[in-house]
Parts: C-alpha cells; structure tokens; sequence
C-alpha cells in the first residue's frame, strides 16, 4: 500500500495536521505553509486568548458597531449561521459564561475576569446571538456578550486551509485540525481514509471519503478541568450555561464542509438522547459513542467490517 506525505504539529491545544498523496510529496512543506497562514490569520482575527486579536482590541467598539475585517465578518458569520441552523444549540455567545466556568484558567493561563452581572446578561431569556448584528463587515454586539467562535472557527480555518492547498498548488490535501478534517482537490488513489477514534481505548472506524469532503469530531472527553470539585467540559448546554450532559463521550460526522459537520456534532452533543433522532433524519452519515461505549451508527455510516463510506 502507498503511503500519503504527512506532516503534523501543535496548535490550538490540540494538533495540526496536513496530508497530500504520495505523488505531491514534493509539495508537503508548500501545503503546511499554506494551513500555517489560514490558522494564524484567523487566530488574529477571533481569538479570545489574544488581547491583540482583531475582536479582543475591537470589543468596545462593537457595542456601538464598526466596521470589521472581511474574515472576521466571515466567521462571524458562520457562528450565527450554525446558531440558526440549530436553533441555537452551538451558541457563539457564550465566551464569558466560559470564562466564569473556568475554561480560560484551565486552557490559557488566564484568571477568570466575568462578573456575575455580565455572566447574567450573557444567558439572557432573548437569545443574545439574535441580537448580534452583521450587515456585511458591519458588526454589532450587544453589551456585555463576549463571542466565542472557537468550535466553528476552527472547522472553518480547516475548510479555508484544504481550499487554500488546491488553489495555490493544483494537488489535493486533507487538512486535519483537531477533530475538525477538510479536503479539497483531487481525489488521492482510494480517496481519503480517515482514522475515526477519540481517546485511546475508544472505539476505532476507519472511514474513506471522497475530495471535497469532511469529517468532524465533538468529545466531552477532552478539554475537560474541574471547578470547585466540579468536572467541566468545553461544550455548553445554552439552556442553562454549563455543560451538556454526557450522553455521548463523541459524536462524529461526515458533511461537505467541516463547518457544517462541527456545527450538527456540537448541536448532537448538546441534544443528547434527542440527537439520534436529529442526526437519523438529517440523512448524515454519523457516529456517535454512548458513554457506555456503545456505538450507534447512521445514515450510511460504516460498519466495523465495511470500512469505507
């Protein structure tokens, strides 16, 4: 079997990784090159461990709005619109209710810094993503709603990095970031096989999918520090701020565009029991892992002896 040329690093707490057929060897280094520029221009845009980050240094000035960056404005956008998709479900409004459960002292060396006052305003009864306004790269935020575009964000910065290697190079890569994988480009002898596991010790598929394809993985098993004596992970129920009961240890997707797989495996962790009956007539391909272990596989998902999608 024909190895691919891979290559992998560290970023975001998480890693990197970038894969091109074996006959685009020569253009491994050139693909890297392009992820690192994608995921380095959306860092600067909406980072919320960056006080230099476009949204950190704009906060004050979106209160009354301002103009923004065209990505900024791109991946605000895609948070609203996964918002809306899944009636709200992946909320991108919850960066201060993170900060007030200790998600930033964990993962970014950063105090806690939300009042009890702002964290109320964040969980508002209106839904404060309706109330963010984007015309074009004209963004508003309502008072005291820090955004968190973290999940969508990075599935999006995986599309933009797969489509970048194609545009630039003419060869096709899979681009993984964590557990959000992307593709674009021509099809590798076989397609692209994709390795689906979260911990070590979980259970194992391997799944092939075509170019132009993705993959998306969302765990309550990582990510995860304690308050108070109190375990925590990074998904929230927006119901009520805090995180989604674990019904599923992972819940993995296939769709055309990783914002759009991250987006309905964020919704599935949050709707735990109810997400099988969502993802089923969804018609997605999905996998899902009971916290016992058990697996539940849909819509054309392989099973164990298949191997392929």
């Amino acid at each position: 079997m024909t190895v691919p040329a891979a290559t992998q690093w560290d970023l975001w707490t998480t890693t990197a990784r970038v894969v091109v057929d074996h006959r685009d060897r020569r253009h491994l280094a050139a693909a890297a090159s392009c992820v690192r520029e994608v995921t380095r221009a959306v860092d600067a845009a909406c980072s919320r461990f960056r006080d230099d980050s476009e949204l950190s240094v704009r906060a004050d000035d979106l209160v009354q709005g301002a103009e923004v960056s065209p990505l900024l404005a791109t991946l605000v956008h895609q948070a609203l619109d996964a918002a809306r998709r899944t009636d709200g479900d992946v909320d991108p409004t919850l960066g201060r209710r993170m900060v007030s459960l200790g998600y930033d002292a964990a993962f970014a060396d950063a105090p806690p810094v939300a009042s009890p006052d702002a964290v109320a305003r964040a969980l508002d009864t209106r839904p404060a993503w309706q109330r963010v306004l984007l015309s074009g790269t004209f963004l508003r935020m309502p008072d005291g709603v820090t955004l968190d575009l973290g999940a969508t964000a990075k599935a999006a910065a995986a599309d933009m990095a797969a489509a970048s290697i194609t545009a630039r190079l003419g060869i096709g890569a899979l681009v993984s970031l964590g557990g959000d994988v992307a593709t674009a480009g021509p099809d590798p002898s076989g397609g692209w096989q994709v390795r689906v596991q979260d911990l070590e010790g979980d259970p194992v598929d391997h799944v092939r999918i075509a170019s132009g394809w993705s993959v998306a993985t969302s765990s309550t098993q990582k990510r995860r520090w304690e308050q108070g004596g109190t375990a925590r992970h990074h998904i929230l129920d927006p119901r009520w701020g805090l995180p989604a009961e674990p019904v599923w240890r992972s819940v993995t997707v296939v769709a055309p565009a990783c914002t759009t797989a991250n987006t309905m495996t964020t919704a599935a962790v949050v709707r735990g029991h109810a997400a099988t009956e969502w993802l089923r007539q969804s018609g997605r391909a999905a996998r899902l892992v009971a916290a016992d272990g058990s697996v539940v596989r849909l819509g054309g998902w392989p099973d164990e002896a298949q191997g392929a999608a």
